[in-house]
């Protein structure tokens, strides 16, 4: 659960980080559109860091157990995916990228599923 704490955290601090440069680095010099892909892309990298962040937390408090360590991983894959491609697409138009993005988004879903599936069939380690 350490790697989802420390994934979170990087992945927060990198997505103001990328969130400062579309704001000010990017201003003229991308579109108004390709600047909202952009911070698209950056939304939805801080909400599933912050995620992984509360994925590390629980797993401290229930144990480490698979559901929750795969929905981290489906986490970081929609991060990847679907962040990363609309960098990708906002940046450098690689439109083949397009495709990628539904992907991690799927990801992202899958992975709060995988959440609300241990919540419910689980109760936590108290001490």
């Amino acid at each position: 659960m350490r790697y989802f704490l420390a994934l979170g955290a990087f992945g927060c601090g990198l997505a103001v980080i990328l969130g400062a440069f579309a704001a000010h680095g990017l201003k003229g010099q991308l579109s108004p559109s390709s600047i909202a892909t952009f911070s698209t892309g950056v939304t939805y990298q801080f909400y599933h860091s912050l995620g992984l962040l509360v994925l590390g937390l629980v797993g401290m408090h229930f144990g480490e157990q698979r559901g929750l360590k795969i929905a981290g991983w489906l986490f970081v894959v929609g991060i990847v995916l679907f962040s990363g491609s609309l960098y990708g697409l906002s940046l450098f138009k690689w439109t083949i990228l397009g495709p990628i993005t539904p992907l991690g988004g799927l990801s992202f879903i899958l992975g709060w599923g995988l959440m609300v599936s241990h919540f419910l069939k689980h109760d936590a380690n108290v001490d």
